[in-house]
């Protein structure tokens, strides 16, 4: 069940101070998910940079707010406790994305 999810969108800087201050990590990210499940119920908060969002869609060759979707899911799923800091769980974690990106409208 959904409790509460919330979504802010920054820059490269803002995100990456998040990065620092929270979690040690003194780099780039596009995405960091704040997990505050309380047993079913889902609560979080989700950050993203939209410089990150930029610049990947530039990158894998998709418009801007394909990469949007795909980062939004990603968050999400970390939050339905997926994992992707190895191969096997990034291939699940892709294969996830996927397939929610395939269930919005196409224009």
């Amino acid at each position: 069940m959904l409790g509460k999810l919330s979504y802010t969108f920054l820059n490269d800087q803002e995100l990456h101070q998040i990065n620092v201050d929270y979690l040690q990590h003194d780099t780039l990210t596009d995405i960091i998910t704040f997990d505050y499940n309380q047993e079913s119920i889902v609560f979080g908060e989700i950050y993203i940079s939209l410089d990150r969002v930029s610049e990947n869609a530039v990158l894998n060759k998709v418009s801007f707010d394909a990469e949007l979707h795909r980062i939004l899911i990603h968050g999400l799923l970390h939050l339905l406790s997926y994992k992707d800091k190895d191969a096997k769980d990034k291939i699940l974690m892709t294969e996830k994305e996927d397939y929610y990106l395939s269930l919005l409208p196409q224009n």
